[in-house]
């Protein structure tokens, strides 16, 4: 539902949620009294004020910037939300003016008046956010004993020269208030906005989309599922392409850790003579009495996950440290004496040739054992064809948002040549295809796509004889869509041939000519995928 997050917002919630974010906020800011209190009561307000406008335009469907019109009854709307009883008031060109005569915190607002500047950050926020300034002015305030509170928001940096209030101000994409700052970044937004609106579940927060309909992948996503609120290291393998730090990340995403960092590093990217650095940082004195440190990735992961690619790539001497530090979860900065803690989850990748490199000498047979505790195999895309129409029009659907163009079918030789190329660079070659084919193609149909070219000029395709021709490679296509609509309808209801025929329009006989056509077993999909993971032990 597109307005859940502004349905779930209410007073009680509103002030529950409150007291449980200036407990933890007051705490990162160490407490204190007096300037420290309207400090993180500042900060609280713009982060709310980010998240309750991220709610109030899924509500709307609203995009783009607003106008003051627009402005004025989004804060009248979410304040009323929350509990007060706002409305706008007369008001003059880069100003916008509302009064109020309920205080969402009640009577005891009399009792802690700072309680104010919640209000005003929000305000200021929002409009910051959107008109680049804002200075908020309360000229009456129910905790002032005033009866009602009446606040000015000024757009206009010189129409407010003149009067004492709080600013903001947006800088390069950072509201800034008197003594706070907060990224506006949406997805932080969103997330905090669960927090705030009372949807607490991450099921659809930070998520990176998967799109699987093969056995294989669905397998491998119920082990994400089971292993993920774990700390047990994974180990993923596959072809280059097919998706390892997708994984990765959707193991990050719905797991404890999701609100922590999530730091990605690619090994074989790294210059030998730096991978112990980059991991594990350094430190070093210089003789004039300065000290210069380098965090490295552990650090800047910890508390979260740390996602380390092509680890089959790693020297031995940093799969020997890297070793010491998941067995012991410390370790020494290169150059330092102290050890350090860490708290750390290790989402490891490798090639198809880890075995290989084994069996060589060149990787360590205990990192191995203890980087597999729970093994994700992800199969090549000329494996799993019936992901391939799917990725397609996931695919098609991103290019038509990023380029503001719409084409969203292939035509029949398109699709022929979906299904009869290889796909040796897997889904990554996929998305590039498609994306230089999206960019030259002309009106709503993708006519071809612009498959790379060999030496001799022609089409590589390794899974295509080049003798076929033009009907044969339909007739070939056709079919081979046929086996995917079949096997997708026998995954949707679990091999129930006769769900399967009426969701179809075709009688149970026909769907059994056909499966029996393409040598598929109903009994495969009438059975839940199985996870093979015999034992994770939690207290890893």
């Amino acid at each position: 539902m597109p307005d859940k997050l502004f349905s779930h917002l209410s007073p009680i919630l509103f002030l529950q949620t409150f007291v449980a974010q200036s407990i933890e906020v007051s705490a990162k800011m160490g407490g204190g009294k007096g300037n420290d209190r309207l400090n993180y009561i500042e900060q609280l307000g713009l982060t709310a004020s980010g998240c309750f406008e991220t709610a109030y335009r899924q509500k709307l469907a609203q995009d783009g910037p607003l106008d003051h019109d627009k402005y004025a009854d989004m804060i009248v709307e979410i304040k009323n939300k929350i509990g007060g009883n706002f409305s706008r008031a007369s008001s003059e060109p880069g100003m916008v003016r509302v009064v109020n005569t309920r205080c969402p915190f009640g009577e005891a607002v009399m009792q802690a008046p700072e309680l104010c500047k919640m209000t005003s950050s929000v305000f200021g926020g929002i409009a910051a956010r959107n008109f680049g300034y804002a200075k908020v002015i309360l000229d009456k305030r129910i905790a002032m004993g005033d009866g009602v509170c009446e606040a000015r928001i000024y757009t206009d940096l010189k129409k407010a020269a003149s009067f004492e209030g709080d600013e903001y101000h947006r800088e390069q994409g950072v509201i800034r208030g008197r003594a706070t700052t907060v990224k506006a970044h949406i997805t932080r937004e969103l997330r905090q906005g669960k927090t705030w609106c009372g949807v607490s579940e991450p099921e659809d927060a930070d998520k990176p989309p998967i799109v699987a309909k093969s056995l294989a992948m669905l397998h491998a996503l119920e082990i994400v599922k089971v292993v993920a609120p774990t700390s047990a290291t994974v180990l993923i393998t596959g072809e280059t392409g097919v998706g390892k730090e997708v994984i990765a990340r959707r193991i990050h995403a719905v797991s404890e850790r999701r609100n922590r960092n999530f730091v990605a590093v690619n090994c074989g990217a790294i210059p030998e003579n730096l991978v112990e650095t980059t991991l594990f940082g350094h430190e070093r004195g210089a003789f004039t009495g300065a000290y210069e440190v380098h965090h490295g990735l552990f650090e800047q992961a910890e508390g979260g996950s740390l996602f380390l690619d092509e680890i089959d790539s790693l020297p031995l001497a940093a799969q020997a440290r890297l070793l010491r530090v998941l067995q012991g979860s410390e370790f020494e900065r290169v150059g330092g004496k102290q050890r350090l803690s860490t708290n750390v989850r290790v989402i490891a990748a490798a090639s198809m040739r880890l075995d290989k490199f084994i069996a060589e000498g060149t990787f360590r047979t205990d990192l191995y054992y203890r980087i597999n505790v729970v093994p994700i195999l992800l199969p090549p895309l000329r494996e799993r064809h019936e992901d391939l129409l799917p990725l397609v029009n996931h695919i098609l659907a991103q290019l038509s948002a990023k380029y503001n163009k719409v084409i969203n079918a292939l035509s029949e030789t398109a699709m022929a040549q979906v299904m009869q190329y290889d796909w040796p660079g897997n889904v990554r070659e996929l998305e590039n295809v498609l994306e230089r084919s999206f960019l030259f193609s002309v009106g709503p149909m993708m006519s071809e796509l612009l498959l790379p070219q060999t030496s001799v000029g022609t089409p590589a395709s390794a899974g295509q004889p080049l003798d076929l021709s033009l009907k044969e490679v339909k007739q070939r296509a056709g079919e081979q869509v046929e086996a995917l609509i079949l096997k997708e309808a026998l995954t949707r209801f679990r091999g129930n041939v006769s769900e399967v025929a009426k969701s179809l329009g075709l009688t149970p006989r026909a769907i059994h000519q056909k499966i029996n056509l393409h040598s598929i077993d109903p009994n495969n999909y009438r059975s839940r995928v199985k996870l093979k993971v015999a034992h994770l032990d939690k207290g890893k």
